[in-house]
């Protein structure tokens, strides 16, 4: 009885104690989070700059709350991009114990690729931005209307559209990490295939003109992002049941 006792004690211990390391890493990252939205509140203008710099209209503010809501949408978009690195890094040194010592040198690599990946789908969302959406836009204008964005529809809009982009480029990295602890398997992406194209198709709807063309110039290459997560993932899959199997064979020796 005593000894049974001792044992849920020092599980519950160890449940607390992972609960305490979770809470403080997501302190760590919370903390850094507002570092750097304080670092993107200073160079909001040079932001700014970058991506009003090509425009062909006018951008116009109707109401202060506009322009602060515009500074803290880029002071955001900053903090949120720096911080994914960060994020990654706590996310992995939490899992790192039920990691084998190659399993936690291969996930390691994950972080600065989770960063360059979400960086990479800012820039695609950005150049379908500029390039497709906004220009399908004026063009239905046709002369008819003088145009005039305001800051706020401007950046909401650009963000509507960017934002969903980058966040689905990391997934085939997520994938790959979670067929590693075994939550994901390739044969459930597999079977989910189906679903999963329609709600990448139902996102390039959402986030594009209502045109024809232009979802599907997106739901292409988010369609071919899935596929090379399932064959990542089945890479992985198969490499954890080499070693599983090597590892039977070396336990009955």
């Amino acid at each position: 009885m005593g000894k049974k006792q001792t044992i849920e004690t020092e599980k519950e211990m160890d449940v607390v104690g992972h609960l305490s390391e979770l809470r403080n890493r997501l302190i760590v990252t919370l903390v850094l989070f507002f570092i750097f939205f304080i670092v993107g509140f200073i160079f909001v203008e040079d932001i700014y700059s970058f991506f009003a710099k090509d425009l062909d209209f006018k951008l116009t503010a109707i109401s202060p709350g506009e322009i602060l809501w515009v500074y803290f949408s880029m002071a955001g978009l900053i903090a949120i991009t720096a911080t994914i690195p960060i994020l990654a890094f706590q996310v992995w040194s939490f899992v790192k114990p039920a990691l084998t010592p190659k399993e936690r040198k291969v996930t390691l690599a994950y972080i600065p690729a989770l960063f360059l990946l979400f960086i990479a789908g800012l820039v695609f969302g950005y150049f379908l931005f500029t390039q497709f959406i906004i220009p399908f836009l004026l063009n239905l204008n046709n002369g008819m209307f003088e145009v005039m964005f305001t800051i706020d529809k401007y950046f909401k809009f650009l963000m509507r559209v960017t934002f969903p982009l980058a966040v689905l480029f990391e997934l085939p990295l997520i994938i790959m990490f979670l067929t590693t602890l075994g939550i994901v398997t390739p044969e459930l992406l597999s079977k989910s295939r189906r679903y999963a194209y329609l709600i990448l198709i139902i996102i390039s709807t959402l986030i594009t003109p209502p045109d024809f063309i232009t979802p599907i110039l997106v739901s292409i290459p988010l369609i071919l992002i899935y596929e090379v997560s399932v064959i990542l993932s089945k890479r992985v899959y198969r490499k954890k049941q080499v070693k599983h199997e090597e590892f039977m064979k070396e336990s009955q020796v």
